[in-house]
């Protein structure tokens, strides 16, 4: 039984998950290295809690309660008694090993390890760990708080007993699950961030601005956000490294990058985390880059 969830990142993503968890009733354990982050993440869980205040989805002493589940900390000794531990680090494979080597001494033998992965292969990071048959892949999507979707992804050891457990805990967190396949970049970013490519690609190629491009994807296509806007959104770092496991994993030139792409992250313009992507953010208004 699930009772202790520990989480490893205290950005985007990973406060998401906290926000969730500390709702529906478990002791949540967050960990970052930057102790700032881990003070702005509690900041960011207390405003998007107002959200839901205001919509009426929660109370102000379920806020309370919620936020009074989270303990942060630095160290991964913090999750000693947890059941599951949920990596959110950055989508970079070599970090997420070197976090799950360090992760794996401080957790008890029976803890599941849940990767919020939205690419990686499962089985891989399930093979540097000490317990390959308690991993799996708990993709949550972003916002954490308002989607509704988790894709969960078996590695080759998955054993049944953790897809069953990750699940019934999925569910408990208001989420409805899809079961993928490992490959490359699962369901939802196997479609989507291909589709992101190829705006990239045809801003590139000076088919449409950035502003006609998400003009015509709205409209057209009846999409709530356009496909640059969105991209600045998820982050377009995160964008380029699955577009990257994908090149790389399936050997497919459809997969390959936009260089545009490459070069705003080179640029270090990865969207609106930073102010500046294919959009400008910082008088308020977002103007287009281009």
């Amino acid at each position: 039984m699930v009772q202790t969830i520990g989480v490893i990142g205290a950005g985007q993503m990973g406060n998401g998950i906290a926000h969730v968890c500390a709702l529906a009733a478990y002791d949540v354990k967050l960990v970052d290295i930057d102790p700032k982050r881990l003070d702005d993440a509690l900041s960011q869980i207390h405003q998007n809690m107002g959200r839901q205040i205001k919509r009426g989805l929660i109370t102000e002493g379920e806020r309370t309660a919620g936020l009074a589940r989270i303990e942060t900390g630095k160290d991964y000794t913090l999750f000693r008694d947890c059941d599951v531990v949920v990596e959110a680090a950055t989508e970079n494979e070599d970090v997420k090993r070197e976090i799950l080597k360090q992760l794996c001494p401080n957790l008890k033998p029976n803890a599941i390890i849940a990767s919020n992965t939205s690419s990686i292969s499962i089985t891989r990071l399930a093979a540097s760990t000490d317990r390959p048959t308690k991993f799996i892949g708990m993709h949550f999507m972003n916002p954490v708080p308002v989607m509704q979707l988790v894709e969960l992804i078996r590695g080759l050891a998955t054993d049944e007993q953790t897809y069953a457990t990750i699940r019934a805990l999925s569910e408990k967190l208001g989420k409805t699950t899809a079961m993928a396949e490992d490959f490359p970049a699962f369901i939802v970013n196997r479609i989507l961030l291909p589709m992101i490519n190829e705006a990239v690609y045809t801003l590139y190629e000076g088919v449409g601005s950035v502003e006609a491009i998400d003009t015509a994807m709205k409209l057209g296509a009846n999409h709530p956000m356009g496909p640059l806007e969105l991209a600045d959104f998820i982050g377009l770092d995160t964008c380029l490294a699955v577009m990257q496991v994908l090149y790389e994993g399936l050997a497919d030139s459809k997969y390959r990058p936009c260089p545009l792409l490459v070069k705003y992250v080179e640029a270090g313009w990865l969207g609106k985390k930073v102010g500046r992507g294919f959009y400008d953010y910082s008088s308020g208004t977002p103007i287009p880059t281009r």
